[in-house]
């Protein structure tokens, strides 16, 4: 099997609710998506997506995908898409680094593998567990009541599990987080995350005047050097995600103890293929997990999903579906939908969900 023509896709996915990160520092209202095709001369098509967080998030943005991938594109074509590691290194060789260009690549020769061994992802990776998958809200918001009035929207959908963004200013920060505490519904899962909004003081002063709470905090410094210098002076639990980019990275965490927590996301790190490494160092040193998509449709929503069932149950913390953050839609209301706060593992072989290509704008075409 050989795959004869890429092409690639734009589409800009709407936000129902202008969002914010770092305590109001970032703002997003759309996201720049970039959907990519592969045909292959034995008929089978598959499907990739990447659709970083806005422009300003991290180094990665939808205009680099698409220069990315036309970059890479003449090195992958004629490639077997089933030999996912022979198209992770030609992508590597071809393009260094630049990981959120080639997830949408490794996203869809892992639906074009499923669909030729008639098995849907996470069963050809191994795992497959029909486990129903808690998803994480995202709450992008400021201030007390805002955070109370976006957790009830997403308690009343059945969400069990939240990220309650934070960042930027102490006391806020703080009495945000003892809101959110005192009203916790039993059985949730909270994570606060910071996304890299605080200094090393600002650090310790919210996590030292929490410490009663035990709550987990996420990317609670800019980098990892950030993280390890306040290592030792704070009791709570750490989730890395930003930090979390390249095996190196993994390994470092798992090695040198600086989280308990890994939030996986799949643009970020290069796809399925990478991804499934930090997995396994996960596991193997005792750290939890979460598995999220950067933003996207239900394209990345679903990829997500495959990981996540490929990990055990009781080491997956929860996924993140961004399907209910968007009021775009391109899958014609195909997919794993949100259902009661959940995400179920689609049957079908691959991917188990294709786009509407009338919903998306042709942007390029290599043969």
């Amino acid at each position: 099997m050989k795959i004869t023509c890429i092409t690639v896709f734009q589409k800009n996915l709407t936000l129902e609710h202008p969002y914010w990160l770092s305590g109001g520092r970032l703002k997003f209202e759309t996201l720049d998506a970039t959907l990519v095709k592969f045909d292959t001369d034995e008929g089978l098509t598959g499907w990739g997506e990447g659709t970083p967080w806005g422009h300003t998030y991290v180094p990665a943005h939808g205009p680099g995908i698409r220069a990315g991938i036309e970059t890479m594109a003449p090195f992958i074509l004629g490639l077997d898409p089933r030999r996912v590691l022979d198209v992770e290194r030609a992508m590597d060789l071809a393009l260094p680094g630049h990981l959120y260009a080639k997830s949408p690549i490794d996203m869809a020769c892992w639906d074009i593998a499923g669909q030729a061994a008639g098995l849907p992802i996470a069963d050809l990776m191994g795992g497959g567990s029909r486990t129903p998958k808690p998803i994480a809200s995202s709450v992008g918001a400021k201030t007390v009541e805002e955070t109370r009035e976006v957790l009830k929207r997403y308690r009343d959908r059945g969400y069990i599990a939240h990220s309650v963004k934070i960042g930027g200013d102490v006391d806020r920060d703080i009495a945000r987080i003892r809101d959110v505490e005192e009203h916790r519904a039993e059985g949730e899962t909270i994570l606060y995350d910071v996304n890299r909004g605080w200094t090393r003081q600002q650090a310790l002063r919210v996590m030292s005047a929490t410490e009663d709470l035990n709550v987990m905090f996420e990317q609670p410094g800019e980098t990892l050097d950030d993280i390890a210098a306040i290592r030792t002076k704070h009791a709570a639990p750490v989730s890395v995600d930003e930090s979390l980019v390249t095996l190196q990275d993994t390994a470092r965490i798992a090695r040198d103890g600086l989280a308990e927590v890994f939030g996986i996301k799949l643009n970020r790190v290069g796809g399925l293929t990478k991804a499934a490494r930090m997995r396994d160092i996960a596991l193997a040193h005792g750290i939890d997990t979460f598995v999220m998509a950067t933003g996207g449709s239900v394209l990345a929503d679903t990829e997500a999903l495959h990981l996540a069932a490929t990990i055990p149950d009781h080491n997956m913390l929860g996924t993140w579906a961004c399907q209910d953050m968007i009021t775009t839609e391109i899958a014609d209301g195909a997919g794993p939908r949100a259902k009661n706060g959940h995400l179920h593992l689609p049957e079908g072989p691959g991917l188990g969900v294709r786009p509407s290509e009338k919903a998306l704008t042709k942007v390029a075409d290599y043969e």
